[in-house]
């Protein structure tokens, strides 16, 4: 038998097929890097639009009835009106009065809430309306010092402010 001539390390490779093989890897890890990070701002983008989309949709859900609300109220207004010009005792304050308050309850159920300052409350603008400034002893001035017309609020949102007259500072 005579020996054969066997490399003496079969699987080594040499340096120089080592180095492309490195830099491949490499580039391949930096390419896996890049593309998780896409994906991740993908996803909080998703996320992101998805939240959007919610949000659009419950403040939908919350003011669609808002323009039939707000016309309503001139319709509030009429029957507090002909209540304040009714006859104490007979039928027609008696009518008034259920329908006013059929209607009251259909809105407060749809979130309609009256805002009604009293005298002396204090004047907020996101609510109230001033129409004027009177003299007015015994309330603070720059409060309430009487209301012309309720507002409204339709869900936490302004619908009509309350219009009031608001006492003179000295």
């Amino acid at each position: 038998m005579t020996p054969t001539n066997q490399d003496p390390m079969p699987n080594a490779v040499d340096a120089a097929d080592d180095a492309p093989l490195s830099d491949e890897a490499e580039a391949l890890r930096g390419e896996l890097e890049h593309l998780k990070a896409q994906s991740l701002l993908e996803r909080a983008d998703l996320d992101n639009q998805r939240k959007r989309m919610a949000r659009e949709l419950d403040n939908a859900r919350r003011f669609a009835n808002e323009r039939l609300l707000g016309d309503l109220l001139p319709v509030l207004d009429s029957l507090e009106a002909g209540l304040a010009n009714a006859p104490a005792d007979g039928p027609l304050r008696a009518g008034l009065e259920l329908s006013q308050r059929q209607l009251i309850r259909v809105v407060e159920i749809n979130g309609l809430v009256t805002v009604v300052p009293a005298a002396g409350d204090v004047f907020d603008p996101e609510r109230h309306q001033a129409m004027s400034m009177i003299d007015a002893p015994g309330i603070a001035p720059g409060a309430v010092a009487q209301t012309f017309q309720k507002g409204y609020v339709l869900n936490e949102r302004l619908l009509r402010p309350a219009l009031v007259v608001v006492a003179k500072h000295d």
